[in-house]
């Protein structure tokens, strides 16, 4: 099995939030009293990964006070593969045997499940990616074995075919869940009884 403390965590947090509209980054918009693309960097606070590096742009948030060493992504039109060569870069600085690769617009995901991905990897060779029971996603654990193919990728694709091709770790999609829209936003502080929603409510029938 991969240690935890011999992975980097990486985050990837520069996206373009182009299906969000014109606000900025939707990592900043308030979730549960916190910027929503903050979550996540709190949720696996107490994990003991060898490092961690947040791969930014736009947003306002500092990861810094998380532990976080921040890149900044300069040409985000290359795509998240770029995003994924700074933080592949970084892991073999330091020497990293595996790395955990997260999304900052995926709030609920928990430490828990983070343990359950590296309880299904063997060795150097393991791709370990979520699944919400149709299809995988982020988070994903990769061995360093994958870290050239890693390096060679383009686009925005990422690595999901090497995801499709790796082992599924089922969890709640609620667990799941990324926010690209305001309408993905809304549903999900709904969904959870945010008090952002209550709030906009209020709002609409003030109006």
């Amino acid at each position: 099995m991969l240690a935890v403390e011999k992975t980097v965590l990486i985050l990837l947090a520069a996206g373009k939030s182009e299906r969000f509209g014109d606000i900025g980054s939707k990592l900043d918009q308030p979730f549960l009293g916190k910027s929503l693309g903050l979550h996540v960097a709190v949720a696996l606070e107490a994990m003991p990964f060898q490092d961690r590096v947040a791969i930014v742009d736009g947003a306002a948030i500092d990861y810094s006070p998380h532990g976080f060493t921040q890149i900044r992504n300069h040409d985000r039109t290359k795509g998240m593969s770029h995003s994924l060569h700074l933080g592949v870069t970084y892991a073999r600085e330091v020497g990293a045997e595996a790395i955990c690769v997260a999304l900052a617009d995926m709030p609920r995901v928990t430490a828990a499940h983070i343990h359950r991905l590296f309880d299904a990897t063997t060795d150097a060779g393991s791709v370990v990616a979520s699944s919400d029971g149709v299809e995988p996603k982020p988070p994903a654990i990769f061995g360093h074995a994958h870290f050239d193919v890693l390096m060679s990728l383009e686009g925005d694709a990422g690595a999901r075919d090497m995801v499709k091709r790796g082992r599924h770790v089922v969890t709640n999609a609620a667990e799941l869940i990324d926010v690209d829209t305001r309408d993905q936003l809304e549903r999900l502080r709904a969904l959870v009884h945010a008090p952002e929603a209550l709030t906009r409510v209020g709002t609409r029938r003030l109006g």
